[in-house]
């Protein structure tokens, strides 16, 4: 089990990142969008 996990990472380790990223990214738009409508 631990190695077919840790051969399934190493296969995808850059996609991966990129996914992170893009995660990282539409929680910070959540949050300011959340946050928007208590500068106005």
């Amino acid at each position: 089990m631990a190695t077919e996990i840790r051969s399934a990472l190493s296969r995808s380790a850059d996609t991966l990142v990129l996914d992170a990223l893009g995660a990282l990214s539409l929680i910070v738009m959540l949050v300011v969008g959340l946050h928007l409508p208590s500068f106005f």
